[in-house]
């Protein structure tokens, strides 16, 4: 992660989407049909992979949001049935058009700020019927979004107090209706006082590895309770947040197969400490930076200022921090072979931006705008400064 494969002065070559040639230096000729897009002066990175976000959702937490400004912290509204709960409620009520045309809406906000592929959980349903309505959402804003997308499941986000037997409904008839309509599908939980406990989460990813679905966590945001070890023995994909993980568990998931998904711009929101990341990255882990952007404790959509979280408050490298919301947040989503880097044969996802140096991307604290955005080959977004 320290290290990146760079090139002070070239070229890329794009042709149906994919990229087909990287190189060092011009080209020694150009195609009849070829457009030249000039980037003397900038840097050219691969587009950032947001790897979670919570970004299908209906209604605000505005007014929670002075409760945290007075002091009410984010497990107390929980527990009074707000936070999650009230997002549930919002999104029980929406129609699906309205979620889906949010959604987009937010898409093309990430794609202005550099993002080109998006994980979009579902979670805000918690039975079934609303939950297969989210990704009904997700799969028509994925359609119409130049993004891509990469749907989760997180049917096991919270606690439904009006819901008897939630837990119980979630895996035995919630689940197995998801995975059998989309085989595959990643299945994700929250563990944390007041949401799903460790051995609810552990039956719920025993039923979703019987399903054939691969698993991801979000725990120790808050308090360790021990899914991290549980997590590992289950093969977990990542394990998400660990603000409040122990040395002793960062080193396990160090020492694993598992990658770390730090989320820097929740733990400013809420003004809790960050995922210990220095200690973890000097053990050896693979860490993975997202935005989290949700309407409780991340409004955030713009991936440069995660940056910037990262390497000022979670003392990360530059690289590392490019590393991480790149080629490891793809590693996340399983999508290497299509984004994460510019390499010959994969998809054209890359962004311009207007600095003659990466780091400054890490220096900024603007939520730096790019020249232009590349998405499987088309330009999707575009915003000139004047740099050349």
């Amino acid at each position: 992660m320290q290290n990146l494969a760079t090139i002070p002065s070239g070229f890329v070559r794009v042709r149906n989407g994919r990229i087909t040639e990287v190189a060092a230096g011009s080209p020694t000729k150009s195609l009849d049909d070829e457009k030249v897009i000039d980037a003397r002066g900038c840097v050219l990175l691969p587009g950032f992979v947001d790897c979670h976000t919570h970004a299908c959702w209906a209604g605000d937490r505005l007014d929670e949001w002075e409760m945290k400004l007075a002091g009410r912290s984010y497990l107390d509204i929980l527990a009074a049935g707000g936070g999650i709960m009230s997002t549930v409620r919002a999104v029980r009520a929406a129609s699906t058009q309205d979620l889906a045309e949010d959604l987009m809406q937010r898409l093309l906000e990430m794609a202005a700020y550099g993002t080109t592929t998006a994980e979009v959980k579902t979670g805000y349903g918690l039975e079934t019927e609303t939950e297969l309505r989210m990704f009904d959402a997700i799969a028509h804003a994925a359609r119409h979004s130049p993004l891509r997308v990469a749907a989760t499941f997180l049917g096991a986000h919270a606690i439904d107090p009006q819901l008897s037997e939630c837990v119980q409904m979630m895996i035995k008839e919630t689940l197995p209706a998801v995975a059998e309509k989309y085989p595959g599908i990643t299945v994700d939980a929250y563990c944390e006082t007041g949401a799903w406990s460790v051995a609810d989460c552990v039956r719920y990813f025993r039923q979703a590895k019987q399903l054939g679905c691969g698993i991801r966590v979000h725990t120790d945001q808050f308090n360790s309770l021990g899914m991290i070890p549980a997590a590992l023995e289950l093969g977990a994909i990542s394990v998400d947040h660990l603000e409040a993980a122990t040395d002793a568990d960062l080193n396990l998931v160090a020492q694993s197969k598992t990658i770390a998904v730090g989320l820097p711009a929740t733990a400013f929101c809420l003004g809790t400490p960050c995922i210990q990341a220095r200690t973890f990255l000097d053990a050896g882990g693979a860490l993975a930076l997202a935005t989290n952007a949700n309407p409780g404790s991340a409004p955030v959509r713009a991936m440069p200022i995660v940056l910037s979280f990262a390497v000022r408050e979670m003392k990360m490298t530059p690289a590392e921090a490019m590393t991480s919301v790149t080629w490891n947040a793809a590693c996340v989503l399983g999508l290497t072979s299509e984004c994460g880097s510019i390499a010959v044969g994969k998809s054209a996802d890359m962004v311009l931006w207007p600095f003659k140096d990466e780091r400054a991307l890490g220096y900024e604290l603007s939520g730096a705008l790019p020249e232009l955005v590349l998405a499987q080959g088309v330009v999707i977004s575009t915003h000139s400064t004047g740099v050349r």
